[in-house]
């Protein structure tokens, strides 16, 4: 009896003790999927209250698709520092602000599991405008990203990828060195598959824009705005027609945006619908129709309706600008509407055909009608789907509020500043730099005679190479055969936009 009641006690301790241990199992179990459930399917955005801070640095949604984890992205330029033409991202003309440790134009955002961060739309509509040398530069929204190389950003993270430095214990050693401080889960997840995972989408994204070694170098404040979206429609690149693949233009300013509805939108004016333009605009930014915030996108869109340029800050010689007055009336208004406030005017907002304004046709021929009937399969399935997109053969006559912000000048850049565009051709400046933020008063432009400043060399333009021509908007009818003085007085009223 007495064995029988110990065998029985033991029995029972040992099946309570077998419970304790399934639930000790299941306890670990369950705080487990909650861990990794609250962290791996996490996606939190850093928001901002003030809306210019949120175009800044708020998310559109880039970061699903391309998002690099913030510490990586921190690395790459020190671990690669010999792939950049100077020091940091700052050297491919991002800007950063003071308290910041991203720059303007990129977003954070936590997604499965980490932070990580990648562009909106303030990397191609923020710049920076010094008034002297010396003077520190100063941060405009809205106007074109005019220190930005977004074509060296791209060949950048593709040589990177292709770099047999590019591992993860020189990563994660470099992470240490400069301060990263991982926790033991990070640094598994970034050793075993983070490291890996991103040199493999680098390589895919060198794979999958190949045709840009058949382009030259855009050079800051420019974009290939319709040759990355063939590529996402699997258009087969190699075999386009070489007219076909350069489609470089200047990022365009984007104030006062209400007034533009109903406007024939984009630099050849293919669409008229201003939702659709700002959606087509975020997948430049690395958005897909699948992982557009379409809340934070709405809240810059919201701000840029009525967002407006700054006043011309230096002084202007009322006498002058008075006597350009009747000569902007007479040569501009009518396809540049009355002045920078008042966009009136019978064919503004209207596309030009090529033959009569006569500029580089690249940009047009690149956007071909297969494109655009790729482009308005988009977002099929919503009701926000494209439709609006058209082929167009010529270039839209734009409104000029905030022109001084606007140079270098026509759709591709070619023309350093507004002075030289009220010359013919032929008198325009051949070779001249890209990428200096000193404003240059006399002519309306920025510095571009020189070459390299404090160690930073500038990108050197040339307008014989193809995409780059200076040519059309000349004739008497655009006011290229006015006299010296009337070009200067015209120059000195188009200061008031």
């Amino acid at each position: 009896m007495r064995k029988k009641t110990f065998s029985g006690i033991g029995v029972t301790a040992g099946r309570t003790l077998c419970a304790r241990i399934l639930l000790g199992f299941a306890v670990v179990f369950i705080l487990a999927l909650v861990y990794v459930t609250a962290r791996f399917t996490r996606d939190t955005p850093v928001d901002y209250a003030d809306p210019i801070e949120h175009f800044k640095y708020g998310s559109v949604g880039s970061e699903h698709e391309f998002g690099v984890p913030y510490w990586l992205w921190q690395v790459l330029p020190v671990l690669f520092a010999d792939k950049l033409p100077g020091k940091g991202y700052a050297s491919l003309g991002f800007v950063y602000e003071d308290g910041h440790d991203l720059p303007i134009g990129v977003s954070k955002r936590r997604y499965r599991g980490f932070d990580v961060v990648w562009l909106n739309c303030a990397f191609c509509h923020s710049g920076t405008v010094r008034d002297t040398p010396d003077a520190k530069p100063r941060v405009i929204v809205g106007m074109p990203a005019n220190t930005f190389d977004f074509h060296a950003f791209t060949r950048f993270f593709m040589s990177v990828g292709m770099d047999p430095r590019f591992t993860p214990q020189r990563v994660l050693l470099e992470m240490d060195r400069i301060g990263a401080n991982l926790s033991w889960i990070d640094r598994a997840l970034m050793r075993y598959y983070i490291i890996y995972f991103a040199r493999e989408r680098m390589l895919t994204l060198k794979g999958r824009l190949a045709f840009l070694d058949q382009q030259p170098p855009w050079g800051p404040g420019r974009v290939d705005t319709f040759n990355p979206l063939k590529v996402y429609f699997n258009f087969p690149m190699d075999k386009l027609p070489a007219r076909e693949l350069i489609g470089t233009v200047d990022f365009p300013s984007i104030w006062n945006v209400r007034q533009r509805d109903g406007m024939q939108l984009h630099w050849d004016g293919n669409n008229t619908s201003l939702e659709e333009r700002n959606k087509s605009a975020a997948l430049g930014a690395g958005v897909t129709p699948p992982t557009i915030d379409r809340e934070r996108i709405k809240r810059v869109e919201d701000w840029l309706l009525d967002s407006k340029p700054p006043a011309y800050p230096y002084p202007i010689d009322p006498h002058l600008a008075a006597a350009g007055k009747p000569l902007y009336a007479q040569y501009c208004a009518g396809c540049h509407g009355v002045d920078g406030q008042d966009f009136t005017g019978e064919y503004v907002g209207k596309v030009e055909p090529i033959e009569k304004i006569g500029t580089d046709r690249h940009r047009l021929d690149s956007y071909t009608l297969a494109v655009n009937a790729n482009q308005n399969t988009l977002y099929a399935g919503y009701p926000w789907r494209f439709k609006n997109f058209r082929k167009t053969f010529g270039y839209a006559n734009m409104p000029l509020d905030g022109l001084w912000l606007r140079a270098p000048y026509l759709h591709n850049g070619s023309v350093p500043s507004l002075r030289d565009l009220l010359e013919p051709s032929a008198r325009r400046t051949k070779i001249f730099y890209r990428g200096n933020d000193l404003y240059e008063r006399s002519r309306m432009g920025f510095v571009s005679d020189v070459p390299a400043e404090n160690g930073r060399r500038y990108f050197r333009f040339d307008t014989a190479v193809p995409g780059n021509s200076n040519r059309g908007h000349e004739g008497e009818r655009y006011g290229t055969a006015l006299s010296a003085q009337q070009k200067d007085a015209l120059v000195e009223y188009l200061k008031t936009f």
